[in-house]
């Protein structure tokens, strides 16, 4: 096989004319890698969006440990939903509008965090006078999908503060007819059950930690497709899946992070090819061994 056969043809063209630098900066480019469960999930946030606008709207929980590719795959939801300016109408068009739950979130703050993308502010008043501006501007925009990222922050709230934030969720559902995706860790789904209406309102999907197999295989062989190494690696071989795996911990974020690392480590030193002895010696931090870290600092 010739240097760069085993990647997808338009990048092998690409690494053909690149020094080691330039594809040692190639690995920072953002991928998707379009494996089955986020397909799925994707199928099913395109179903929200094209949901008819009725009384009790479907709502999405997408839950997930943390760098398992959530906040990626309601991004590039996002990205295919973006803002248009509507020439001579009163407001630009948004149908999809993706937040950050606040650190430790409250009603207001909540509204600002949704306002602060479409560069508007909150006026001055009581809590009803920005609920009601909110809604106003999100009626105006349009809006039909809101994504609440980090949505597990409301675990840092008081309970009744907690139990205040969902409610907001509620209300602009109902008021709005429109669909939520909450987004955030495996403490989500403690953290919704709490109010029994919004349990029941919301669907949870899964993205599960990744383990040695079939579709751990499929990950790694669409991974060694974009990693720019002049020879393959053959990360599907059963030592090197199972050493990847066990440093990942399961989640394709530290894998991205490992492969990254690996690739530039080869490139570096001239082997071009990922191996076990590189995977010992590229660098790699694995998550478990970073909290040992910083308990010993």
């Amino acid at each position: 096989m010739s240097d760069f056969e085993h990647l997808v043809e338009s990048l092998a063209e690409k690494c053909r004319h690149m020094s080691d630098q330039e594809r040692i900066a190639q690995l920072t480019t953002p991928r998707w890698l379009g494996y089955p469960r986020a397909k799925e999930i994707d199928t099913t946030l395109e179903w929200l969006f094209n949901h008819p606008r009725v009384a009790r709207m479907p709502n999405v929980l997408l839950i997930g440990r943390t760098n398992n590719g959530k906040t990626g795959v309601v991004s590039r939801f996002a990205a295919r939903h973006l803002p248009s300016d509507n020439p001579g109408g009163e407001s630009i068009i948004a149908p999809v509008l993706m937040v950050q739950t606040p650190p430790k979130p409250t009603e207001a703050g909540f509204y600002t965090e949704i306002l602060h993308p479409l560069l508007k502010r909150l006026p001055n008043g009581t809590v009803a006078d920005k609920r009601a501006r909110v809604v106003e501007i999100l009626r105006q925009v349009q809006l039909k999908v809101l994504i609440i990222d980090e949505m597990h922050n409301m675990l840092a709230a008081t309970a009744p503060a907690q139990r205040e934030f969902l409610n907001v969720i509620k209300y602009l559902s109902n008021e709005l007819q429109i669909s939520m995706i909450g987004v955030g860790d495996e403490t989500l789904i403690s953290a919704v059950g709490i109010d029994p209406q919004i349990q029941n309102r919301f669907t949870p999907e899964i993205l599960p930690k990744w383990k040695v197999g079939l579709e751990f295989n499929r990950l790694l062989a669409s991974f060694e497709k974009v990693l720019p190494l002049r020879k393959a690696s053959g990360l599907v071989d059963p030592i090197l899946a199972m050493k990847l795996a066990a440093l990942c911990e399961g989640t394709i974020g530290e894998l991205s992070l490992l492969l990254n690392k690996a690739s530039a480590y080869a490139i570096s030193r001239g082997q071009e090819q990922i191996t076990v002895d590189v995977l010992n010696q590229c660098g790699y931090v694995s998550p478990s061994q970073r909290k040992l870290i910083n308990v010993e600092i």
